[in-house]
């Protein structure tokens, strides 16, 4: 044998040792990805009746796209968030109402997303619509976007109420006129959520839960999902009328990264 053809024959065996290494690598990340403790749980399992809009499983959000982690359509709370969740849906459907999810648990991973987009000043396919009167290089100092969020935790949740029967909301198709998330109820992106006033993650002081230029039947709404939560435990958070958290958190200085998807539950159940 050659010393040429030694070289190429030691070339090649350390090529395919390195593609075994690698395959490896991924087999090992793709059979260890984080799970969920037991006290997690599917809403569903917990309350079917529920409407569930998972936003960050779709294009129609700030940043565009799906986010990362999120691969099925699908609400995870801890047990309790979602047992007193249920609480509150039965007093609605008593009033002729449904609670609507838009976002539940989010992994760590999909809020290193938002980071990293947020830094993109470029990447602004969105802001017709989510914020408008926001500039993109303020983002992170007005509070819209953070490193950490309570959503992470497990016992936060965005929603919104519909009211009965409930009819479907038309998909969003990525590319379509983008109208601003304060306009008036018919002219933004069409929602069967009762009017709150704007859309949902509406960058905009307007989504002040309690700002005074809310009024009528719109700051009704508004009191309407915020009374009924705080009754049962959830704190709202005052710059975003969508957004609650129930407390006592189970796990309030754990953020998780597992992702959105049944297969995280599984030791669950």
């Amino acid at each position: 044998m050659t010393r040429l053809s030694m070289a190429v024959r030691s070339l090649v065996t350390v090529l395919a040792a390195l593609l075994a290494v690698t395959a490896a690598s991924a087999t090992a990340r793709a059979t260890t990805e984080p799970k969920a403790p037991a006290d997690f749980v599917a809403l569903r399992s917990v309350d079917p009746t529920i409407i569930q809009e998972i936003r960050y499983f779709t294009p129609h959000n700030f940043v565009g796209e799906r986010i990362d982690g999120y691969q099925q359509r699908l609400c995870i709370l801890t047990r309790p968030a979602a047992e007193a969740l249920h609480q509150a849906q039965q007093r609605l459907l008593g009033q002729g109402y449904t609670l609507k999810v838009y976002d539940c648990y989010r992994p760590q991973r999909s809020v290193d997303h938002f980071v990293r987009w947020a830094k993109d000043l470029e990447d602004q396919a969105m802001k017709a619509e989510f914020y408008p009167n926001v500039d993109k290089t303020r983002l992170f100092e007005d509070g819209y976007i953070a490193e950490k969020s309570g959503h992470s935790r497990g016992s936060t949740m965005d929603l919104t109420i519909v009211k009965l029967p409930a009819l479907p909301t038309r998909p969003y198709v990525p590319g379509e006129p983008l109208v601003p998330c304060f306009a008036p109820q018919g002219e933004r992106f069409p929602d069967n959520s009762v009017d709150m006033g704007t859309g949902y993650d509406c960058f905009d002081t307007l989504s002040h839960t309690l700002d005074p230029r809310i009024q009528g039947q719109q700051r009704a709404n508004r009191l309407l999902l915020k009374d009924t939560l705080e009754g049962l435990g959830f704190v709202n958070l005052a710059e975003e009328w969508w957004h609650f958290t129930y407390k006592p958190e189970l796990y309030p200085d754990t953020y998780f990264d597992f992702p959105v998807s049944t297969k995280s539950l599984i030791q669950s159940h």
